[in-house]
């Protein structure tokens, strides 16, 4: 939302969902949601858009959670979503974004020599026994150019990326990306070869 807005505060509001806005080109990138008080546009963040026309029903029972924002020169707010869930049956389930987060690891040799093979491997255990290898892809790559740093690996979550991160902070941001605990039971992990 640029510089000109103010963060005023975060919010949660829940409502009937009444449909999806089209911004100028044709994407879906406001939902509509029906309160007391009236109707509500909020602004879906990129990565939410796609599920939305195919996972929500207009009428149905939605919670949003998102931040609002005032424009310093026309005093107007902004309300924009992080997270939507579906509240219709007594059983919230998130809406969540299609674009996995990515860890890519170094496999030329001296990252290997350095400690890569190891670093892979703890990784895919820390992912696996935490229940989170469902939200992560995992990449075999070249070399990454941080051959000082080695063994190299890199952490993408959205537009944001993490150098030298430690398997246990992947678990930490990926937990806070995605608001949830999930359990090792739910875990499906398997010695197959991840690409």
């Amino acid at each position: 939302m640029g510089k000109k807005y103010l963060r005023l505060s975060e919010f949660t509001i829940e409502g009937k969902f009444l449909g999806l806005l089209q911004n100028k080109r044709q994407k879906n990138s406001c939902l509509q949601l029906k309160i007391e008080s009236g109707d509500v546009e909020i602004k879906l963040p990129k990565n939410l858009r796609p599920q939305m026309s195919e996972l929500l029903i207009p009428g149905e029972d939605i919670r949003v959670l998102g931040v609002s924002k005032l424009h310093a020169k026309t005093g107007k707010i902004k309300l924009k979503a992080h997270q939507v869930l579906s509240i219709s049956n007594d059983n919230p389930q998130q809406i969540t974004p299609a674009n996995k987060a990515k860890i890519l690891v170094c496999q030329k040799s001296s990252c290997r020599k350095r400690g890569g093979r190891g670093l892979l491997s703890n990784i895919e255990k820390t992912l696996c026994d935490r229940g989170l290898n469902e939200l992560v892809d995992i990449e075999h790559t070249g070399c990454l150019k941080h051959c000082n740093s080695a063994p190299s690996c890199v952490f993408q979550v959205g537009k944001k990326q993490y150098k030298k991160m430690h398997p246990e902070a992947i678990v930490d941001i990926l937990l806070k990306e995605n608001n949830s605990h999930i359990s090792p039971e739910k875990s499906h992990c398997s010695d197959k070869n991840i690409s």
